[in-house]
C-alpha cells in the first residue's frame, strides 16, 4: 500500500530535497507540495494524505495552526503530521504535540531515517527520538499544566491493566517492552493500546504520551 504525503515546507529547495527522496521510495509517493500554512490545509482537505511533513515557520498561517485546523475537523483528523524542525527541543515542538502531531523529524536527518520515519508514523507510533522524549514531554506539561484544560476524569474509562500500559507508553516503552514488563502477551499489549486509542480519541502514541503526562498519571505513578 502507498504511503501518501504531501511536504509543506516554504524554502523550495528542503521541499524539492524532501519531495525527491519519498518520491524514490518504492511505497511512498508525494501528492502535493506547498509553501503556506493555508495551502497545506487546503492540500490535506483535497488530498486526503497519509501523512504531512509539516513545516512550522511558514506565511500567512504557520504549522502549528495548520495541524489544529487539520486534526479538529473530522474529515481530516486522520492524517497523520509530523513537524519538521531545526532544533529538537524547539518552542514549536511543544506546541505541535499539544495541536495533535505525531511527532517530529529534524530538517537534517539522514535520509533513510526519514524515510523510516514516515513509515514509524505511517503504522500509527509515535516519531519521538528517544533521547529526547521524556525530556521533551516533562518539559512540555510542565509549561502548560496550568492551562492544559485537561481533566483526571478523562482517565475514569480506563482499567487499571490500561492505566499501567499508559504509563508504559507514556516512558517509551515499545509493545515488545510492556508485552515483558507486564507479563503478557505482544498480542495482549496492542489489544490493550487499541483501547486506548478509542477511549483517549487519540490517534497515536504520541497522544497517549501527553494525556498521561498532562492528567497527573505518570506523577501519580512515581509517588507511589
Amino acid at each position: 500500500m502507498t504511503i501518501r504525503v504531501v511536504v509543506a515546507d516554504d524554502h523550495i529547495l528542503v521541499r524539492a530535497g524532501f519531495s525527491v527522496l519519498v518520491n524514490a521510495a518504492a511505497e511512498m509517493e508525494v501528492v502535493a507540495e506547498t509553501s503556506t500554512g493555508r495551502d497545506t490545509v487546503a492540500a490535506g482537505r483535497r488530498h486526503l494524505p497519509d501523512i504531512i511533513l509539516m513545516d512550522v515557520r511558514m506565511p500567512d498561517m504557520d504549522g502549528i495552526e495548520a495541524t489544529r485546523q487539520l486534526l479538529g475537523d473530522p474529515a481530516t483528523e486522520a492524517i497523520r503530521i509530523v513537524i519538521l524542525t531545526t532544533f529538537d527541543l524547539d518552542e514549536y515542538v511543544f506546541a505541535a504535540l499539544k495541536a495533535g502531531a505525531s511527532g517530529f523529524l529534524l530538517k537534517d536527518t539522514p535520509p533513510e531515517k526519514l524515510l523510516a520515519g514516515i513509515r514509524t508514523v505511517a503504522a500509527g507510533e509515535a516519531l519521538l527520538a528517544p533521547s529526547v522524549t521524556r525530556r521533551l514531554i516533562r518539559d512540555f506539561v510542565n509549561r502548560n499544566a496550568l492551562d492544559s484544560g485537561v481533566s483526571t476524569t478523562l482517565l475514569d474509562p480506563l482499567t487499571e491493566r490500561e492505566r499501567e500500559v499508559l504509563v508504559h507508553v507514556a516512558a517509551g516503552h515499545s509493545n515488545t517492552d510492556i508485552s515483558a514488563q507486564l507479563h503478557i502477551s505482544v498480542a495482549t499489549v496492542k489489544t490493550h493500546v487499541s483501547r486506548l486509542f478509542s477511549k483517549l480519541r487519540a490517534n497515536d502514541r504520541a497522544q497517549l504520551v501527553v494525556i498521561a503526562y498532562e492528567t497527573g498519571l505518570v506523577e501519580q505513578v512515581r509517588r507511589r
